[in-house]
């Protein structure tokens, strides 16, 4: 589940809106208490202000240093760069297609934490800050925001590596 918002320096609060994320990871352990996570995923992101609403679409790829507990908590941080595949803009009945109003290109900071049961499922949530600007127009600058709830599983072959 996603739950995102624009950060917009005109003075325009965009309210949050409700999305989804989804893609795979690799966990590639340095030690018993640290990892490396690259992720890749498919992103819904965007904002909306009463009957409009913006729809930002971004493949995001996030390469999270982990901090990991003997008993599956995990802290994490790192960059994101997310690449856009569409945008659109959506009033009433109404939609047209924004994506050339929109960079290309995403950059924003993950800080979040999770839980690895033994079974090899766990949970996660993050908050993605927005660095960049993501507005391609010069009328004004916008930056996403989200915070992310998640459900993975990992395999066997990384489950074991947990209580090294």
């Amino acid at each position: 589940v996603n739950v995102s918002t624009l950060s917009v320096t005109n003075g325009t609060d965009f309210d949050s809106k409700t999305g989804f994320h989804v893609g795979g990871l690799a966990h590639i352990h340095l030690n018993k208490n640290w990892a490396i996570q690259p992720e890749i995923m498919y992103s819904t992101q965007g904002g909306k202000i009463g009957d409009f609403q913006m729809d930002l679409n971004y493949i995001n790829v996030p390469v999270l240093v982990q901090y990991m507990t003997h008993d599956g908590f995990r802290l994490q941080t790192g960059p994101q760069l997310g690449f856009l595949t569409n945008a659109e803009s959506e009033f009433g009945d109404g939609e047209a297609d924004r994506t050339e109003e929109f960079k290309k290109v995403d950059f924003a900071w993950t800080l979040g934490a999770g839980y690895l049961f033994p079974a090899g499922i766990g949970i996660d949530a993050r908050y993605n800050f927005g660095i960049a600007n993501v507005r391609d127009l010069n009328d004004y600058e916008a930056k996403n925001n989200v915070l992310q709830v998640g459900l993975f599983y990992q395999f066997m072959k990384q489950r074991t590596a947990r209580n090294k």
